[in-house]
């Protein structure tokens, strides 16, 4: 496996792969950027610029663009697939072939397998098999932010100590700092469960219930996704770090956020789908509540926030509903088992 990689492909020219390329070509690396639309990557060479997710943001000369996966992928040192969470599995089958067999694999794609509710790390194993160096990119980064180089914090999380080194390095810079870990399932689910929580406090705000309800909807989402992780075998530092809490604030009070502008939306009484179509970009929430829900039914962890969130996404109840649920629920000690 190549140490310090110099060619590096980020598969997916959505706003967060654009970001994260923009990122590694600031750094020198040789870096290229693929897309699955041959006319969009055509006009990104053109012009040098994301016409539909970031217009306004020039992109680095030394940044290469292509639209053909199999050459991208057989000459570089490390893969970076940066796609939504329902195209992850369809990727990483697809270029498991092409790899060399010594390049790792590395993704900032946040959520579940639909359907199976599946770690995304779990389906990279099975696609790329034993040996293979796998990690997971995360934390509370907002692509503009990123390609406008204002600092952010980030963490990659690998079982292979060297590999998530290799990544950090690859994306470490002067505005953007890159801590490693070894816990990827709670690294995973910070990254996916914060989606979920940022609705709540969307829909809290779009009611204009104040800032002591955004507070409390995201120290109790917190909690939930501690007890959740805990259940799952992760660890609660993971998610008192940049992976959870780091990115449950950000998502839950920054109006950049997809998940949490569906959920403002929501609150002032629009529809889930028109909420979606005036967003234009797949908002990970829609799908990733009920992964989670099914992760909570399986494990026997009581979640009434994501469960609220659940139901007002398919229309079981409205948000004024869902908020009457969670406050008549019984007093109880903060935390449990010190009752």
């Amino acid at each position: 496996m190549a140490r310090n990689p110099l060619r590096i492909a980020v598969l997916g020219a959505g706003s967060w792969g654009t970001a994260l390329a923009v990122q590694a070509a600031r750094n020198g690396l040789d870096t290229v950027l693929w897309g699955r639309d041959p006319d969009a990557i055509a006009a990104m060479q053109s012009t040098h610029r994301n016409a539909r997710y970031l217009p306004d943001l020039p992109l680095p000369d030394n940044l290469r663009f292509s639209a053909d996966l199999a050459h991208t992928v057989g000459q570089v040192d490390l893969i970076l697939i940066v796609v939504p969470s329902h195209a992850f599995t369809g990727i990483a089958r697809e270029i498991a072939p092409l790899r060399r067999p010594e390049v790792g694999v590395a993704w900032a794609s946040k959520g579940f397998e639909p359907g199976s509710g599946r770690f995304l790390h779990e389906v990279a194993q099975e696609a790329f098999g034993d040996g293979v160096p796998l990690a997971i990119a995360t934390g509370p980064s907002f692509a503009r932010e990123v390609a406008m180089g204002l600092p952010t914090a980030i963490t990659v999380h690998s079982d292979d100590a060297a590999f998530a080194l290799d990544v950090a390095r690859a994306l470490h810079g002067p505005t953007f700092r890159v801590y490693t870990g070894n816990d990827m399932l709670g690294a995973e689910l910070g990254g996916a469960m914060k989606n979920v929580l940022a609705v709540a406090t969307g829909v809290a705000d779009g009611m204009a219930l104040g800032l002591n309800a955004r507070a409390g909807l995201i120290t109790r989402g917190l909690n939930e996704m501690l007890r959740l992780n805990a259940a799952l075998g992760g660890r609660a530092e993971t998610l008192m770090g940049l992976a959870g809490l780091g990115d449950l604030v950000l998502t839950a009070t920054g109006d950049l956020s997809r998940n949490r502008r569906l959920g403002l939306a929501l609150g002032r009484g629009k529809s889930v789908g028109e909420a979606v179509r005036e967003i234009g970009q797949v908002v990970e929430s829609v799908q990733t509540v009920d992964e989670v829900m099914r992760l909570a039914r399986r494990h026997n962890v009581e979640l009434p926030i994501s469960a609220g969130v659940q139901r007002v996404l398919h229309g079981e109840i409205t948000p004024e509903q869902g908020l009457h649920e969670l406050m008549a629920r019984e007093q109880k000690p903060e935390f449990p088992d010190e009752a």
